[in-house]
């Protein structure tokens, strides 16, 4: 998927967390060094969000292998990326996103957007819907919380108000869903390589699919729309088989 996603030659590459198993394991960032090494030796700039296994273990000992790996972000666990006329907004889910000093922060950045932002990504790790759940009846799962509920009232409140669109995209669940809610689409990714849950999914998830879905997603950005596709890696056949299942258009207003 790495190499995939390197011969794609992207602006950037986002994550929605989780890039290890323990954060504070030094040998695991040393996979993680291995594994992306194409993206490091082609430049391609990379903008995470932290995941809850990214701060596993001591936690300051986490963070400076995140930081280490990162030095872009500045020590910065939630921060902000502008490009063309797009402006991502990369939170913290270990920390409440819409009070405190990180809801101030996410509240500021909207409230000063201009017209020429035409589109806003919001990239966390704990998905505000999702189909899956904490029983694990089908070998893992998350509910969704009561935080990222709250944030997903809080962003639909705005985006009424608002000239440019909102897109969010999580990770945390292990596979692939699309919901739409109050004028916003809530992307799952969280296809990247982790032990796959299969999920029940609901009627409201757009993608309905019994399928494991290890998987990337392609944005592309132009100035009237965003396109997403779902580039789905298929191994049961012993070799890499692609798919795009799944495609999400989002026009500018």
């Amino acid at each position: 998927m790495v190499a995939a996603i390197e011969k794609e030659q992207p602006a950037l590459v986002s994550i929605t967390g989780d890039l290890v198993y323990t954060g504070a394991e030094e040998p695991d960032w040393k996979v993680w060094d291995t594994e992306t090494a194409e993206w490091q030796q082609h430049h391609i700039p990379i903008y995470p969000a932290l995941g809850n296994h990214d701060l596993k273990g001591d936690q300051t000992t986490a963070l400076a292998n995140y930081f280490t790996r990162f030095p872009q972000l500045a020590q910065n666990r939630y921060y902000s990326v502008h490009f063309g006329n797009c402006l991502m907004l990369v939170l913290d889910s270990s920390q409440d996103e819409t009070s405190g000093p990180q809801g101030e922060w996410l509240q500021q950045r909207l409230n000063h957007l201009t017209n020429s932002t035409a589109f806003v990504f919001v990239v966390l790790h704990h998905p505000p819907y999702t189909s899956s759940s904490d029983d694990k009846q089908f070998g893992g799962g998350h509910t969704a919380r009561i935080k990222e509920e709250a944030l997903a009232q809080f962003l639909e409140a705005r985006q009424q108000k608002l000239h440019a669109r909102i897109i969010v995209f999580a990770g945390h669940v292990h596979n692939y869903e699309h919901h739409q809610h109050g004028g916003i689409d809530y992307i799952v990714s969280g296809g990247g390589g982790a032990h796959p849950y299969a999920i029940a999914r609901k009627p409201t998830d757009l993608y309905q699919s019994d399928d494991v879905n290890y998987h990337y997603l392609l944005v592309d950005v132009s100035p009237q729309r965003v396109v997403i596709t779902m580039n789905r890696l298929d191994l049961g056949s012993g070799h890499p088989v692609w798919s795009q299942p799944d495609s999400v258009t989002v026009k500018a207003r």
